[in-house]
Order: C-alpha cells, then structure tokens, then sequence
C-alpha cells in the first residue's frame, strides 16, 4: 500500500503526474482524472489541427516526464493516482471535433472503453514499455483508437460536426 506521505502535489511533476490532484479521488481515479483534459481541449478548440497536434505533443511529452517521475518517487509503476497518461489520451480523443456536450460525453466514454478494456496493440504496449513512455503510451493509442471512432460517428452522422 502506497502512504499519501509519497504524494506532494508541491512538486511539479507530481501535480502533473498526478492531473492536478485529481488521481488522489478515492474512487475511480482514472475516470475522475480524465476530466483534467477539459480545459486543455477547450484551450485549443476552433485551433487549426496543427495547433491541435502540437498541444496533444506537448501534453505527451511532459506525460512521459512527470509520469515517469512520480513513479519513481512512489515506488510503483503506473499507480493509478497517476492520470496525466488520461490526460493525454482524452486530448487525443477530441482533436478535431466539435466541441458540445454529445462529442465531450461520446469521446469521454469511447476513451474510458479503450483505457479500461486495453484491447489488442493497447494491452501490448502496456505490458512490454516501462518507465514513463510505458504508462503514457496505451493511453496514447487508446486515445487515437478513441479519435478514429468519434471522428467515423461525426463522419456518419451520429454526431455533430464542426
């Protein structure tokens, strides 16, 4: 069991790591930590897709950092107070949609489903890569299976676009 004494939100990549404290909810840290990509997708709403990109590259980037990190201060690999791998991965989800209650609600589920069920390449790559780039990158695919079948629902219909 993990003492909160290893959690200080004091230090930066910890408050990262950590989705601002979110990933310190009780229940359901993951879900809960999710929700700390909403300000960020609404930064770049209505942004070119390079914009987009470059924000999903950035929130990736310092993941692999401040996840790294924090885990080693607590001692385990992918603790799940550790959410920014959510964070990222929720972004990814909504590059390029429209940005309205059915999309958030849609992709926020279609990101949940593939972080919890990790299937195929997504368990793969949660299971073979350690370190920091092994807790962000199955959020990242998960979150770009997420993008592909929010965007094919908007595509067809199912879902408001831009």
């Amino acid at each position: 069991m993990i003492t909160t004494s290893l959690f200080n939100l004091r230090r930066g990549h910890q408050f990262l790591g950590l989705g601002f404290g979110l990933g310190l909810s009780p229940k359901a840290p993951g879900t809960v930590g999710t929700f700390a990509a909403i300000p960020f997708i609404f930064m770049t709403w209505g942004m070119p897709l390079w914009v987009q990109a470059a924000m999903a590259l950035l929130l990736c980037t310092v993941g692999v950092w401040a996840c790294g990190k924090t885990a080693d201060d607590l001692g385990v690999h992918d603790h799940p107070a550790i959410v920014w791998d959510e964070v990222a991965g929720f972004y990814i989800t909504m590059i390029g949609a429209a940005i309205n209650w059915q999309t958030l609600v849609v992709g926020f589920a279609l990101f949940r489903f593939f972080d919890i069920a990790k299937p195929g390449p997504i368990r793969m790559l949660d299971k073979r890569l350690h370190g920091g780039l092994g807790i962000m990158a199955d959020d990242i695919l998960a979150g770009i299976c997420s993008l592909i079948c929010l965007q094919a629902l908007i595509k067809v219909g199912y879902l408001p676009g831009i």
